[in-house]
């Protein structure tokens, strides 16, 4: 293509989705290619997929569509999750034309060339020669930047795609990640997402650890703060909790730890590494060294063999712990997965009445949360969103504030006094040392 062709890049899924496509925009922007948005014209569309639920790949169909509907002769390339899983499935999407598996997706301006020579729609390799481990970070938030350090996953829980999709567990070296951090630091950026698929398992083919990986990146300079984004129960040992909350300079008392079920036989069945004695010395741990940290856990519902029983248990259980807010996951069927084969599958009915049970469970431990915190000052990191009346910020542990726009607020990390809960659930604040704007 001629210098100055349009790219339009749409992710969809998790946050490493969003630092891969981040990263694939910058190699097109570095070739003379201009990057749109994906509602405008494009000679390239590039849609990032996921295929954790059944509903992004429906996402995956209609975004082709748009695209082909905005610039008919335009080039539709599929990249992600589902195009690793199911390359011949999408292949058949009206619109498509070209399809690149987990190895060729950083590649993606050779393969544009390479489809027109060689006429070939789908280059995608088998997931076992799957080796290659591509650092990316996103950059176009000036407050904040997810930074992938790991990627694929060697678990193989039996609800799961992501070691199909995605290849067994690697990462760089602390020192390459060490590099590629202080990329991030030179942009304007004041917080560091930590991102991957299993992030804790850092470093487990070498002799480095997810442990030492952090204390390296504590002494980054140019980055204020710093989130783990997700971290396994039985990887999230003591002296990670410690050195985050104790010794730390950087890292949030924030946490968001996957639990899935709060019942042990359905654990075992998802072939979790952890029980929930386990899960719960955890949480009692982080609340005791820092009263104050904010805890988030994922939960899926449905999950074959989930009696009434057995999510009673897990509500219970949750409501047992000091958790703030819970990401809930419907149970889907995915092929090549051991839990299609399991016997008593729960109705749709019943696992969507159960996600809407812990939907509002989330609302409210939220609100408890936010109820607890008021009259407490927090440092919050406040940011800039396309609403001219308004500024938004999270708090050190996690707190969403809101406050009037100010643009000397913009990327700017400033002490408040948290006051009040809104009608949207976020909390109003006081600036200190600075003229109320609220």
């Amino acid at each position: 293509m001629s210098q100055n062709s349009k790219v339009a890049l749409y992710t969809l899924g998790c946050k490493l989705n969003f630092s891969e496509t981040s990263t694939i925009s910058r190699q097109f922007q570095e070739a003379g290619y201009v990057k749109v948005s994906f509602d405008e014209w494009s000679n390239v569309y590039i849609i990032n997929t996921c295929s954790v639920t059944d509903n992004a790949d429906k996402k995956c169909k209609g975004l082709v569509k748009k695209a082909k509907q905005i610039n008919p002769l335009s080039k539709v390339i599929i990249i992600g999750c589902y195009a690793q899983l199911k390359p011949e499935e999408i292949n058949q999407i009206e619109g498509v034309d070209l399809v690149l598996g987990a190895n060729e997706k950083f590649d993606i301006i050779s393969y544009i060339e390479k489809s027109e020579s060689e006429q070939k729609t789908i280059y995608q390799q088998s997931i076992k020669n799957t080796t290659l481990f591509q650092p990316s970070f996103s950059a176009g938030d000036r407050t904040r930047s997810f930074f992938k350090i790991q990627d694929g996953c060697d678990y193989f829980c039996t609800f799961c795609t992501i070691p199909l999709a995605r290849g067994k567990s690697r990462n760089a070296s602390i020192e390459q990640t060490f590099l590629e951090a202080q990329k991030i630091a030179e942009t304007a950026c004041k917080e560091m997402v930590l991102t991957g698929v299993n992030i804790g398992d850092f470093g487990q083919k070498s002799n480095e650890d997810f442990y030492q990986l952090i204390q390296q990146l504590d002494e980054l300079n140019g980055i204020e703060r710093i989130r783990i984004s997700s971290i396994e129960p039985n990887l999230l040992n003591e002296d990670i909790i410690r050195f985050c909350l104790l010794k730390s300079k950087k890292f949030m008392p924030h946490f968001h730890i996957p639990l899935q079920s709060g019942q042990d036989r359905l654990l075992n069945a998802m072939r979790r590494k952890y029980d929930t004695s386990l899960f719960k010395q955890r949480i009692e741990l982080i609340h005791s060294i820092s009263p104050d940290s904010c805890i988030g856990i994922d939960v899926i519902v449905g999950f074959p063999g989930e009696s009434d029983d057995d999510f009673e248990e897990t509500v219970r259980f949750i409501q047992s712990l000091n958790v703030h807010y819970l990401h809930v996951f419907t149970y889907s069927e995915r092929d090549n997965t051991s839990a299609i084969k399991m016997e008593n599958p729960v109705s749709m009915e019943k696992r969507k009445e159960r996600s809407k049970r812990l939907h509002i469970l989330s609302e409210k431990l939220k609100r408890q949360f936010y109820e607890n915190q008021k009259g407490k000052v927090k440092k919050v990191l406040f940011e800039q969103e396309n609403d001219s009346d308004k500024m938004y910020g999270f708090t050190d542990n996690y707190i969403k504030v809101i406050t009037t726009y100010s643009l000397e607020l913009s990327n700017k990390i400033v002490d408040v006094k948290l006051t009040q809960i809104n009608s949207e659930g976020l909390m109003k604040c006081e600036l200190i040392g600075m003229e109320e704007r609220l």
